[in-house]
């Protein structure tokens, strides 16, 4: 039986079997893909669904512990930044810091400096906290950008890990169980 994805199956057939789950977990790092999608498409490929879900899995961590990280370490700078610049003096002698809206530098395009979609996960954090933040998220932002926005608003690098990790597992887990159930239904 030819199915639509035979090509697939024969391309990853031409890659030495110890490279499948590298390349599974490399879809994994990549946004909007993620370990879910990655570990769909490793099942479809033919690599097992095990694998396929823990190469996907682990790719979309790595690349979320990065960002995490590397946010990290570019908020305690801007935070440093910030705490050092100097104090402006408005109207009636009052203080203004460097970075109020009312400063002369600026330009800030948004009225409130947040887009939609940032606005949206406050609300989010606000109501489910970090943790139900984390499992929602992945329905409409990659895990990726979930992760720099907590990180940005302050939140712990090991608090973020922590729930990015089990959303990671949990997402991952049921597409790749949803994605072998497919498949078996259709006998494939």
């Amino acid at each position: 039986m030819d199915t639509p994805y035979e090509w697939l199956r024969s391309l990853i057939e031409q890659v030495p079997d110890i490279l499948h789950p590298l390349i599974v977990a490399i879809a994994g790092a990549i946004p909007y893909i993620e370990g879910e999608g990655a570990a769909a498409f490793g099942i479809i490929a033919g690599i097992n669904p095990v694998v396929a879900a823990i190469a996907g899995a682990t790719g979309n961590i790595l690349c979320v512990f990065g960002v995490v990280f590397l946010g990290s370490r570019i908020r305690e700078r801007v935070v440093a930044r910030s705490a050092a610049k100097p104090v402006l003096v408005g109207a009636g002698g009052q203080e203004l810091p460097a970075d109020a809206p009312d400063a002369p530098d600026s330009l800030d395009p948004k009225p409130n400096g947040r887009s939609k979609g940032r606005a949206r996960l406050g609300r989010w954090m606000v109501k489910f906290g970090v943790p139900g933040t984390s499992i929602l998220a992945p329905l409409a932002l990659p895990t990726m950008l979930t992760a720099a926005f907590f990180v940005s608003t302050g939140v712990r690098k090991g608090w973020v890990m922590l729930w990015q990790i089990v959303a990671i597992v949990l997402w991952t887990s049921v597409i790749a169980i949803a994605a072998s159930g497919v498949l078996g239904l259709l006998g494939l």
